[in-house]
């Protein structure tokens, strides 16, 4: 399956789209910043980066401009996403060579995800299409570090087994080894 690279400053969303996307069969990794994610980009190839907008150091615009003018990126299909709803930032993001920009405050996860299939041109392969697909916490997802990077017990987990009804305790039986 494809990899992919989420660019994103907030940690919580990145975690979400992370798990989601690593949910769908891909490979994740990540980066908290521009800057980061071009040293990345380069390192790791992935076949699509899914980046904010609106971050430190280097913006996603900057960000994407860079991709684009360097050789060995510049073929790699861009998602921006941000809160930036107005047409001249939708504009700059087609100009900067965009594949998609999405406003954050009008798309779900499901939309991103949908929209990522449409862009890499592959068929969902999701946890409805294939359970085993799902990362279970121990796999994580990888850092820009390697290290594996740990979801929230609670966060996309499966539903737990229902337990067993509790009997209620009777009178306690003594115990006699020696018989």
């Amino acid at each position: 399956m494809s990899k992919i690279m989420i660019v994103e400053d907030d940690f919580a969303l990145r975690e979400i789209y992370s798990i989601r996307l690593a949910a769908e069969g891909y490979t994740i990794v990540v980066a908290g910043d521009g800057e980061e994610a071009l040293s990345v980009a380069v390192r790791e190839r992935p076949d699509l980066v899914l980046s904010d907008v609106m971050m430190p150091k280097i913006s996603g615009f900057d960000m994407l401009d860079i991709l684009r003018s360097t050789p060995e990126t510049q073929a790699i299909k861009v998602v921006m996403m941000t809160a930036l709803s107005s047409d001249d930032q939708r504009k700059r993001g087609e100009e900067l060579g965009a594949d998609r920009y999405l406003v954050k405050s009008q798309v779900g996860i499901e939309d991103v995800v949908n929209v990522i299939h449409e862009v890499l041109g592959d068929k969902p392969n999701g946890p409805a299409a294939n359970p085993a697909a799902a990362p279970t916490a121990q796999q994580g997802v990888q850092s820009t570090w390697g290290q594996a990077a740990q979801p929230a017990a609670s966060t996309w987990a499966q539903p737990a087994a229902p337990a067993a009804p509790v009997q209620p305790a009777g009178p306690a039986q003594p115990t006699n080894p020696a018989q």
